[in-house]
C-alpha cells in the first residue's frame, strides 16, 4: 500500500485571507515503510512574509523571491502524490492551503476522504495531553534534534516515523522480522509437540535385509555404512 506523508509551511493561518504556501514536503511510504522517495519544493508566495510566520519557519521573502510559483510545480506535485492516501498532522490546515492553490490554477481539490489525520489519531490514542509533533517525537523516542525551526520536508520525515509508531506498525514489523529470523535459523520459541505414544516402526525386517543386500553391491565403503553404525 502506497501512502504519502505530507507537510507544508505557509505565510500565515488562513488562505481565505490571502495567506499562501511557501513550502511543500512529501515522503513516500510503501507498506508503512519510507522508500526514500520524496517531493520537496519552496514556493514564491507573491506576497510579503509576516514576522510571525518567519519566526516559525525562517523562510524570508528574499529567500523565496526566486523560487517557482505553485502553478509551475502543480503537475509534478500531483504526479508524485498520485491517488495515494495523504498522511498529515492537522490535515484540515494543510489541505486547506493546498486546495486553495489548486483552485488558483484551475485544478480539482483533494477530497478529504483521502486524508489520514495523525493529530486525530494521536488524540484518540493519547487523550488529554498535548499531541504536537514535537510531543509525539518525545513520546516515541524519535530524534527531532534537527528541528530547530519548522521545515516541510523534515517535518514530513519525522511524521512518517511518528505515524509508524502511532498505528503500531513498527511493532508489527519487529514481530514479522523476528518470525522471519526464526524461520531462517530454524529456531523457534514455541515448544515442539511430542506424541504421547511413538509411532511403531514402518520398516519391516524384509526391508532392512533388502537394503543391506543392496548396500553390499556398492563396493568400497559406502556412506550408508556410517549411518548403520550410528543407528
Amino acid at each position: 500500500m502506497r501512502e504519502i506523508v505530507l507537510d507544508t509551511e505557509t505565510t500565515g493561518l488562513d488562505p481565505l485571507r490571502g495567506d499562501r504556501l511557501v513550502e511543500i514536503g512529501c515522503v513516500e511510504m510503501i507498506n508503512r515503510m519510507p522508500t526514500g522517495q520524496t517531493f520537496h519544493v519552496y514556493l514564491n508566495p507573491e506576497r510579503d512574509m509576516p514576522q510571525e510566520a518567519f519566526a516559525v519557519h525562517g523562510l524570508s521573502s528574499e529567500f523565496l523571491a526566486d523560487k517557482p510559483l505553485f502553478a509551475a510545480v502543480a503537475d509534478d506535485f500531483l504526479t508524485f502524490i498520485g491517488d495515494a492516501p495523504l498522511v498529515i498532522h492537522n490535515a484540515s490546515f494543510d489541505i486547506g492551503f493546498i486546495n486553495a492553490e489548486l483552485t488558483k490554477v484551475s485544478r480539482a481539490g483533494i477530497p478529504r476522504d483521502r486524508l489520514v489525520d495523525t493529530l486525530t489519531l494521536a488524540r484518540r490514542k493519547h487523550p488529554g495531553v498535548s499531541n504536537r509533533l514535537d510531543d509525539l517525537c518525545s513520546r516515541y523516542a524519535i530524534d527531532n534534534s534537527r528541528r530547530t525551526k519548522h521545515g516541510a520536508l523534515l517535518d514530513a520525515e519525522l511524521l512518517a516515523e511518528v505515524y509508524i509508531d502511532l498505528i503500531g506498525a513498527r511493532q508489527s514489523q519487529l514481530i514479522l522480522s523476528e518470525t522471519r529470523q526464526s524461520f531462517s535459523t530454524g529456531q523457534t520459541d514455541a515448544p515442539r509437540r511430542q506424541r504421547e505414544v511413538p509411532l511403531a516402526p514402518r520398516i519391516t525386517e524384509a526391508d532392512v535385509a533388502a537394503h543391506t543386500a543392496f548396500v553390499a553391491t556398492l563396493g568400497g565403503t559406502p556412506v550408508w555404512n556410517e549411518f548403520s553404525k550410528e543407528s
